[in-house]
C-alpha cells in the first residue's frame, strides 16, 4: 500500500531524514517508536509533504506521489491527523467534517463515521473548542476518514487523554485496519502499540533502525526498551 524508499528530509540546513525505508500494508497498523527527537513526527510530515524531502520517494499503490504537496496526498487517499489535533475550535462538529471535503464520501461517509464516534454523533452542533479532549480528538481522526483515506497517519493519537478514551481510539484502529485501511501510527503508549500493531519500526537519529514483526517486539521488549527508548 504505502511505500518510503529513501527518504531524506529536514528544516533549512539541518537534516533530520537520513533514507527512511518502510512499507505499510493494506489492512495493518506499522508503529513507529522511539525517543524524543530521533524523526518520527518529520517522516510522517515528509510523508504527507507538510515538510519537503530533499530526496527519496513516496507512492501508494504503486503511485509515485514524490513531491506532491499535501492536498494532493489527502486526494490520492493518505490522512494526517497530527499532534494537537489541529481542529477548527470555531466551528461545529458537522462544520469540521465537511470543511475539507471535496465531494461526498463514498466509503467513510458522515453517518459511517459518526456511527465510530457517537460522542460525536450526540454533540454534532457544538463548536469544537466545547469538546473534550478526547472528544477533539475523535473529531480530527472522523475528519481525516471522510476523505475516503486509504492509508491514515496518527501522530501521538492518544497522549494526554483518559484511558477510557484511549482504549476506544485503539477499537477503531482495530476497525480501521479490518476494512482495509493502512495505519502509520506514532505512539508513546507500548501497551496500546502492542495490542493494536502489526509491526514496529524502531527509529534512531533519523534513521530506522529495526523493523520488527509486533511476535518479535513482544520477544524482545526490554532489550527494544533498554537499547532505544530508555533516556
Amino acid at each position: 500500500m504505502l511505500k518510503v524508499d529513501k527518504l531524506e528530509a529536514g528544516y533549512g540546513s539541518g537534516k533530520v531524514l537520513f533514507g527512511v525505508n518502510f512499507q505499510v500494508p493494506k489492512g495493518e497498523v506499522t508503529a513507529i517508536i522511539g525517543r524524543n527527537g530521533v524523526g518520527k513526527t518529520t517522516t510522517l510530515k515528509s510523508v504527507m509533504g507538510i515538510v519537503r524531502a530533499s530526496s527519496g520517494t513516496v507512492s501508494l499503490a504503486g503511485l509515485d506521489l514524490s513531491g506532491k504537496p499535501a492536498h494532493e496526498m489527502v486526494r490520492a487517499g493518505i490522512g494526517y491527523v497530527p499532534e494537537g489535533r489541529q481542529i477548527f475550535p470555531a466551528l461545529t462538529v458537522l462544520e469540521n467534517l465537511r470543511v475539507g471535503q471535496r465531494s461526498k464520501p463514498k466509503i467513510w461517509t458522515e453517518e459511517r463515521v459518526l456511527d465510530l464516534f457517537p460522542n460525536l454523533q450526540r454533540r454534532i452542533k457544538n463548536a469544537g473548542h466545547a469538546l473534550s479532549g478526547g472528544e477533539q480528538q475523535m473529531l480530527a481522526i472522523a475528519r481525516a476518514l471522510v476523505t475516503d483515506v486509504k492509508v491514515l497517519m496518527l501522530d501521538e493519537p492518544t497522549q494526554g487523554l483518559a484511558p477510557m478514551v484511549v482504549q476506544q481510539i485503539g477499537d477503531v484502529v482495530k476497525l480501521l485496519k479490518s476494512e482495509g485501511v493502512a495505519v502509520l501510527l506514532v505512539e508513546q503508549n507500548l501497551n496500546l502499540t502492542e495490542r493494536i500493531s502489526d509491526r514496529i519500526l524502531v527509529m534512531s537519529k533519523g534513521k530506522v533502525v529495526e523493523t520488527l514483526s509486533i511476535g518479535d517486539f513482544k520477544a524482545d521488549a526490554e532489550r527494544v526498551h533498554r537499547q532505544w527508548l530508555t533516556i
